[in-house]
């Protein structure tokens, strides 16, 4: 009796527990595009997001790869691909995109975006995920908690193994580009 009991609670247990976990599909987190993210981020009373990031050098940071000067040094290094294709290139000029997760609003020519820095943005775009900066968070918006974390996600292509790396002064620049939220 004690047996059929603890056979009876473990397929309980497999049911409730187990079951539920195959039967949902996996939420994979697609990057969505700046086409999808301006909209609500270009309204000066919000910090006017869009617009500083549309007026930066990170908005043509991929037509960049197109220039005479990219296709020189994407020869000098040796690639296989022109720069605008090459990985090497990419991840620092629309960032390390996997196009598997890239949803039709997402265009690498846009440069580097929203998402580079901020995550993939499917799960956390709706505007009831954004109003709760927690809920946002954990749907995957990726947040700095201050400013040395800023300026370390920006070193990792703003350094010396650029092969046009710049002295970069991150206040300076990050003066240029900050954007921060205003308070409703």
């Amino acid at each position: 009796m004690k047996q059929t009991i603890a056979v009876i609670l473990l397929v309980a247990i497999v049911v409730l527990v187990v079951v539920p976990g195959l039967a949902e599909e996996k939420t994979l987190n697609k990057y969505v595009g700046v086409k999808t993210c301006s909209p609500c981020h270009k309204s000066g009373a919000k910090g006017n997001q869009a617009g500083i990031w549309q007026k930066s050098k990170h908005a043509g940071a991929f037509k960049s790869l197109l220039s005479e000067k990219a296709v020189a040094i994407a020869k000098e290094k040796g690639l296989k691909k022109p720069a605008s294709e090459s990985p090497e290139c990419l991840d620092c000029h629309v960032g390390k995109i996997d196009a598997k997760l890239a949803a039709a609003s997402f265009d690498p020519k846009d440069g580097v975006q929203c998402e580079t820095c901020h995550g993939a943005g499917s799960t956390y775009k709706s505007m009831a995920i954004m109003k709760d900066k927690v809920k946002a968070i954990a749907a995957g918006l990726i947040e700095y908690k201050d400013e040395a974390a800023t300026e370390k996600l920006c070193k990792t292509c703003h350094n010396e193994k650029s092969p046009t790396f710049k002295e970069f002064k991150f206040k300076d620049m990050w003066a240029k580009i900050k954007h921060p939220a205003k308070k409703s």
